[in-house]
């Protein structure tokens, strides 16, 4: 079968790995919960999910609705919550498939009701606190009393946990998110106990182990790019490949791309390449970026087109059409991250791995099912 390019390979052997490594960091009672929002980082929602699953997270987070809704129509049963506030249908999309709701005013507990007692079901929900991210979520005494006193009179809501989300703990704010962790214990503790309690994101699981808790909530580290330093071993799922389809020889003077930002000072040898930003790789990396070709680094020079980018492979020898490039990932002891690639884009590593378009072919290797 001829590989067809650009091309995204996600390992799910490494995404098991990470989850056993964040797993075994935290305490014996705390679960981890796997975030696989936004098509799981842009790994790919569903395999994902089971495989993390499968590697120990008791629990999943989705941003919306649809998402757990997908998971749940691929057979996945375990809880899955939804971080975002959901309205309207969606609210009762998410207690027709058994999901578990964040709440953040009385109205939303009052639209909870109604639905599952239309569906003749408990509706199942987190309370969001905002104890200083400023998104959404419950500030003060008297609204989570507000809550409290909703919750009583819909015998159809359950609340099972709460939870907040930390502003900076991947920053330099170690007081604000210590501010935050104590703001958090003492609205969760007008709360009847039982309810989960979970606040650590992925730079909480690294560098604030007090905020375990019940429940940590893995994400950007699930998939190999911790936002903080950590000796834990963790390695990137994802890796980008693509393909050289032109080799040329240039002379001094000739210009390069669009808006002729590059001018040859000598003679060269410049490999065209298949992907562009129309394939989801920066334009904004123009100037700054380089890919891997036989195991070197090889920067890309002149303006990134939409679907090509030219390489300048002068210091290689014998590279022809076909020859793998290395966008993401490793060749032999070189490697490129998607935190590199953000850092030439002026972005983050969320974000290029979430950039790839459909275009983009992908294929999964390791699953748990295989």
């Amino acid at each position: 079968m001829v590989t067809q390019y650009p091309l995204q390979t996600i390992d799910l052997a490494v995404l098991r790995d990470n989850v056993r490594l964040i797993r075994e960091s935290v305490p014996a009672h705390t679960m981890v919960m796997a975030v696989v929002k936004a098509d799981a980082y842009g790994h790919g929602l569903t395999r994902v999910a089971r495989n993390a699953l499968h590697a120990g997270a008791s629990w999943l987070a989705v941003a919306r609705t649809d998402e757990g809704a997908i998971l749940r129509q691929a057979g996945i049963t375990a809880p899955i919550l939804v971080l975002g506030a959901a309205s309207g249908q969606e609210i009762g999309d998410g207690v027709r498939h058994g999901l578990t709701l964040a709440v953040t005013d009385p109205l939303m507990v009052k639209a909870v009701q109604r639905y599952a007692a239309q569906e003749g079901k408990q509706g199942l929900v987190h309370l969001k606190l905002d104890t200083g991210m400023g998104r959404i979520g419950v500030r003060t005494e008297e609204e989570v009393r507000a809550m409290l006193s909703a919750l009583d009179d819909c015998p159809n809501v359950s609340l099972t946990g709460v939870f907040t989300h930390f502003a900076d703990a991947d920053g330099d704010g170690e007081d604000y998110t210590r501010l935050q962790l104590a703001r958090f214990h003492a609205l969760a503790d007008l709360l009847p106990s039982g309810v989960i309690r979970h606040c650590a994101n992925s730079a909480a699981i690294h560098r604030y182990p007090e905020a375990a808790l019940d429940m940590v909530r893995a994400g950007i580290s699930m998939y190999g790019y911790p936002p903080v330093d950590t000796d834990m071993p963790l390695r990137p799922v994802l890796t980008w490949q693509t393909a050289v389809t032109y080799v040329k020889t240039i002379h001094p003077g000739d210009k390069i791309s669009y808006g002729c930002t590059f001018t040859a000072d000598k003679p060269m040898t410049l490999a065209t390449v298949a992907c562009g930003y129309g394939d989801g790789y920066h334009r904004a990396a123009t100037g700054k970026a380089e890919v891997l070709i036989h195991g070197k680094r090889c920067p890309v020079v002149g303006r990134i087109c939409m679907d090509q980018m030219m390489v300048d492979v002068t210091a290689l020898e014998d590279v022809e059409p076909g020859d793998e490039v290395v966008l993401i990932g490793r060749a032999g002891d070189e490697a490129i991250t998607a935190e590199e690639l953000g850092k030439w884009s002026g972005t983050i590593s969320y974000e290029v791995l979430l950039a790839a378009t459909a275009r983009v072919h992908r294929r999964w290797i390791n699953d748990c099912d295989e």
